[in-house]
């Protein structure tokens, strides 16, 4: 069943995806960052590929560096602004680039599907910001929503462990764990009342009126709870602690993981598909337990 899932859910509801081979890291730059703040360009596999890159206002680099990737149909300007992580990993001392998806295309390419090279584009993309200073090699993550947070979780096995920490936001669900995968920590949000990624499971935009519910009726996802279960056991973590955040919250904590990973899952009560922020009245801030987590993780790595 979830090889049907991961089979199906790319070339039905979005026609993409495309094997991927992620060059290996670039050699360490010098210190200083020669990139501005703003959209700029790349030139990958004969097309004009777009980021936001957001930096921060002190030192000269290279920083921690964000992936932050957007969902099916949305853009790189809409989750830079709803994700909050440009602004709240500048003033952190994180570099945060945005990307965005390939002209014409409506979401990400999983690895190993038809489509534009979007694993190797995004290794590219953090090659060019190791080489340019402004990125630091050894301490490299990514978050996404919706689908982006599906390629945020193929990204741990498709750039074989140069991300240490990753954070779905309502997508932990959508590509199952790989059995190879390196020690990485994840951080994940889920609402429960979730009607395009259900949070138990099933088929995918149950509420939609469009085209892609009578599409996504082909698919079926694995529950929220039980993939982040098998990434656990992936990840050789052990049992899991539960413990409430706020009204409705619920934290699942796996601690002692491989190599001092973890896995903590946030389960947002009656929430559905959106990335939880207090300043629109959700219980927690996202943005900052992302970047509590990749600190933690951060000062690891790099020591």
């Amino acid at each position: 069943m979830v090889r049907r899932v991961l089979r199906a859910l790319p070339a039905v509801l979005l026609t993409a995806a495309c094997t991927s081979s992620p060059s290996p890291p670039a050699r360490t730059a010098k210190a200083g960052c020669s990139l501005k703040p703003g959209r700029h360009s790349l030139r990958f596999a004969g097309e004009e590929r777009t980021y936001l890159l957001s930096l921060p206002g002190k030192g000269r680099g290279p920083w921690p560096t964000v992936l932050n990737l957007h969902g099916l149909g949305s853009n790189a300007g809409r989750q830079a602004e709803k994700s909050r992580l440009p602004k709240a990993g500048a003033a952190r001392g994180y570099a945060v680039v945005t990307p965005q998806v390939a002209r014409y295309r409506m979401a990400w390419t999983l690895p190993g599907y038809y489509g534009p090279d979007d694993t190797g584009f995004l290794t590219t993309l953090l090659d060019k910001l190791v080489a340019s200073g402004c990125a630091d090699k050894d301490r490299q993550f990514a978050a996404g929503m919706s689908y982006g947070a599906g390629m945020t979780m193929a990204l741990v096995c498709a750039m074989k462990g140069r991300l240490a920490a990753v954070a779905p936001v309502g997508g932990l669900n959508i590509v199952p764990p790989c059995q190879e995968a390196a020690p990485t920590t994840i951080v994940a949000f889920h609402g429960t009342a979730d009607g395009t990624v259900p949070y138990r499971g099933g088929h995918p935009f149950s509420r939609a009126t469009s085209r892609l519910r009578t599409l996504a009726k082909l698919v079926r996802l694995a529950s929220v709870e039980g993939t982040a279960r098998r990434w656990a056991r992936v990840m050789g973590c052990a049992a899991p602690a539960t413990s409430k955040v706020s009204t409705g919250v619920r934290l699942r904590t796996w601690k002692d993981c491989r190599h001092r990973t973890s896995l903590r899952l946030y389960t947002i009560g009656g929430a559905g598909h959106v990335w939880p922020r207090p300043d629109h009245g959700r219980r927690i801030d996202a943005a900052g337990l992302i970047l509590d987590a990749f600190d933690a993780v951060s000062v690891r790595r790099g020591g």
